[in-house]
């Protein structure tokens, strides 16, 4: 295994980076740096998975959380990949290392984890503050996870976690997946949509709370992320955890979501970026 050229340390950070918080007795958000991870099953249970694994040269911070949660020594069953950018798979390798667990992504998805594809190169010129300026110096190369990698069941399950069923909601990348829970509408959403502007510094640091589209320095087909985005308000969900941004619930997530799907053209979409339609 081994990860790109270009991934490195990135000096980020957030006022909630090693801040976690529990979103339903088995549902916890942990914030590493300017990204968040989850980790789904009961503290008191018998297994947990792991929902992304942060940012490079993270695996020390993402493992003393999993311990602090589920007990010293305790490890996940397998790790779940929303996509496979630098901020979501920073420390995969180490984790895979360290517990000896499968991972498992979308199969369009593998590519970019396998070392076969690399990312499109993030775009700077995009309009955003200067974290969309700074993009150009994010990893994008492909990491090689090589068999320790597998394809999510086509039928929607989820491997581990039999509440929870996974939806294609690509844009941000081609195969990038949300989870969701029918029984009480809660959303692993990945960065399909985020609460926080993403692209603007101040509001990242700060994590100033605004249901947003996804990154728009790494979102390549704003089509899709238009279609990904109304499918998630489709459903109604009542708690939602996000790539980025503090966790929402209730009538902030409801219409947060429905106003970003109703005008996702404005909110959303980007006045000019090299991978916006003209």
């Amino acid at each position: 295994m081994n990860y790109g050229e270009d991934y490195r340390y990135i000096p980020a950070t957030s006022v909630r980076s090693g801040e976690g918080v529990e979103v339903a007795p088995d549902l916890y958000c942990h914030t590493v740096q300017i990204v968040n991870i989850a980790f789904v099953g009961a503290p008191d249970g018998d297994s947990f998975v792991l929902v992304d694994a942060g940012m490079p040269q993270s695996a020390n911070a993402i493992i003393e959380a999993a311990e602090n949660r589920f007990g010293a020594g305790k490890r996940p069953s397998a790790i779940l990949l929303t996509h496979g950018h630098f901020d979501h798979v920073g420390a995969i390798i180490e984790l895979i290392e360290h517990w000896k667990v499968p991972v498992y992504a979308h199969k369009l998805e593998l590519p970019y984890l396998t070392g076969q594809k690399s990312y499109l190169e993030p775009d700077p010129s995009v309009e955003g503050g200067l974290v969309a300026k700074l993009s150009g110096y994010f990893p994008s190369e492909p990491i090689d996870l090589g068999r320790h990698v597998q394809p999510l069941p086509d039928d929607g399950t989820v491997p581990f976690l039999p509440d929870f069923h996974w939806i294609a909601t690509p844009g941000h990348t081609e195969g990038h997946v949300s989870f969701f829970r029918e029984a009480d509408r809660a959303l692993l959403a990945g960065d399909a949509f985020v609460a926080v502007r993403q692209e603007y510094l101040y509001k990242v640091i700060t994590q100033q709370f605004e249901i947003s589209g996804p990154p728009r320095y790494f979102t390549p087909d704003w089509k899709q992320a238009k279609a990904s985005v109304r499918l998630l308000e489709a459903l109604h969900p009542l708690a939602a955890i996000t790539g980025h941004g503090r966790p929402a619930a209730g009538e902030e997530l409801i219409e947060g979501l429905k106003k970003l799907a109703d005008h996702f053209e404005e909110l959303a979409i980007p006045d000019h970026g090299k991978y916006v339609e003209v």
